[in-house]
């Protein structure tokens, strides 16, 4: 009854997404189509507003920004790994950006670690991650190279700690309809794989305090290397071949609500799926259901949670 509730609620969920995204892109290009009207100008202004433009800019540009966010979620699942069951988790992160760098941190609190066994394990940290990025405009688009470094914990105290990662990234991303992004991730220290994410994602403001956004993203993933990621078969088994196919999708609704001018919450809905068979392998081998055939896990991931943001 549980996994049939949640087949529903991802069904209405991706419907959702695509009867309201036509229609909202409908009323953009509706909008875009009609005449400019000239803005009524200040007759008594001395200065231009062109000529106050540049002030503006270097001021915004000497100033250092950044966000607080705390994110409370009934799962954590990472590139279509399920990475918690059955247990809330807390992903606190810091971002500050100045002069187009930006330094993110941010991490993963696993109230009640998984055990197939049903193990009692504590409360546990299991990873904090940073990233270095520059993103520069050049007209619509926006180009943000980056490094990410993976510290990877333990799943539960007095575990072993998987080895820790590291990737180089670059995003392309167009300040268009749907503000479509290329993301290619590229790991350089141990699990050796290329990463590429497409994502589109679109707000509708209702008023100033609340919004809704629409968001879904597809991968590709090629590995290079089939002993750290290799292509599963059909019994969810690991093959001597490497994974080079689409891999994980995801749709997600969320509401973005303005309590202050520098204060936000976001209840937010997502829904992970696999794009072909050979990703539905290999998420069911790396699930954590506690069954004894990995085919018998899941392959698909329905959570959500909330996201409360503090900008400065």
């Amino acid at each position: 009854m549980k996994n049939h509730m949640k087949k529903i609620i991802a069904a209405v969920l991706l419907l959702l997404i695509i009867v309201v995204l036509p229609v909202t892109i409908w009323a953009e290009e509706q909008k875009l189509a009609e005449p400019e009207q000239k803005p009524v100008m200040n007759q008594s202004a001395p200065v231009s507003a062109s000529e106050q433009k540049p002030i503006e800019q270097t001021q915004e540009e000497d100033k250092v920004t950044g966000e607080i966010d705390l994110s409370v979620l009934s799962a954590y699942i990472w590139r279509g790994q399920e990475l918690s069951r059955d247990s809330v988790v807390v992903q606190p992160a810091v971002t500050a950006s100045y002069k187009g760098f930006s330094l993110n941190v941010w991490g993963n609190f696993d109230t009640r670690p998984y055990s197939a066994a049903d193990a009692k394990y504590a409360a546990n940290y299991t990873e904090t991650d940073y990233t270095i990025s520059y993103s520069k405009k050049f007209g619509i688009l926006q180009v943000t190279p980056g490094y990410i470094y993976y510290g990877l914990g333990a799943p539960y105290a007095g575990g072993t700690a998987p080895l820790d990662s590291q990737e180089l990234f670059v995003t392309l991303g167009l300040n268009t309809i749907l503000q479509p992004t290329l993301t290619a991730y590229k790991e350089i220290d141990h699990y050796r794989q290329w990463y590429f994410l497409l994502g589109v994602s679109h707000t509708i403001e209702f008023n100033k305090i609340v919004s809704l956004k629409l968001a879904a993203s597809a991968s590709y993933l090629l590995s290079t290397d089939e002993t750290t990621y290799a292509k599963y078969d059909s019994n969810s088994l690991p093959t001597t071949d490497k994974y080079n196919n689409f891999h994980d999708g995801t749709a997600s609704v969320s509401l973005p609500i303005a309590v202050y001018k520098t204060l936000s919450v976001t209840p937010t809905l997502s829904y992970v799926f696999p794009l072909c068979d050979d990703a539905r392998y290999e998420m069911k081998a790396r699930g954590l259901q506690g069954v004894t055939n990995p085919t018998d896990r899941n392959s698909s991931y329905l959570y959500g949670g909330v996201t409360l943001s503090y900008n400065f």
